[in-house]
């Protein structure tokens, strides 16, 4: 299933991850990264915030209202931040457990943790990642695990996975930051325990 916006040029493939794989630059031999995936950015699309783009998406809109009650618009919309966000499709959120949603919502402190789990500080864009530990703004949320609050990022055989959750749209721009597009909703370890996932 595809679904494009094209105010923004942004096409989401949910049947197929991310791949990414090393080529080498004809002119300074130089390894490059090429992401193939039915995903693809209009330059217009960094015109505006990381919310912005959000919210002119269809496919986030769980996710916007989720950022709304948690009160992030402000964080997330700041000119002057730089963010690298995982963002989760309404798919993704509607895979949680029946009543999980509802549950999160209803808890500010528990839809921050979880929604901050999903950003990392500065850009970060797809020719940067690697396998890693990357640290979360999950740290720094009332209630948040210092310990447990790193993603998993691992690349395997140029499929780019997140805690398992596929990336299936990368390096969609913003004036503050990037947004990578994942099939699932990134949960921290007790959180994920809690709710049985």
């Amino acid at each position: 299933m595809t679904h494009e916006n094209s105010n923004l040029g942004i096409v989401i493939d949910r049947r197929r991850p991310l791949r990414r794989c090393l080529s080498t630059h004809p002119t300074d031999g130089a390894p490059a990264t090429e992401t193939t995936a039915e995903a693809t950015t209009a330059p217009e699309a960094a015109m505006g915030t990381i919310v912005d783009i959000a919210v002119s998406n269809p496919d986030f809109s769980t996710l916007v209202t989720a950022v709304t009650e948690a009160g992030l618009v402000d964080v997330l919309a700041d000119p002057a931040a730089e963010w690298t966000v995982f963002a989760p499709t309404n798919d993704a959120f509607a895979a949680l457990p029946e009543g999980v949603l509802d549950m999160v919502l209803a808890d500010k402190e528990l839809l921050t943790r979880i929604l901050t789990y999903h950003v990392v500080a500065g850009v970060v864009t797809s020719d940067q990642i690697s396998t890693m530990m990357a640290p979360t703004m999950e740290m720094g949320a009332v209630g948040g695990d210092l310990m447990g609050s790193e993603l998993d990022v691992q690349v395997v055989d140029g499929n780019v996975t997140v805690n398992g959750a596929n990336v299936i749209a990368a390096d969609i721009m913003a004036g503050n930051g990037v947004i990578h597009v994942v099939d699932a909703v990134l949960l921290p370890p007790d959180v994920a325990a809690m709710v049985g996932q």
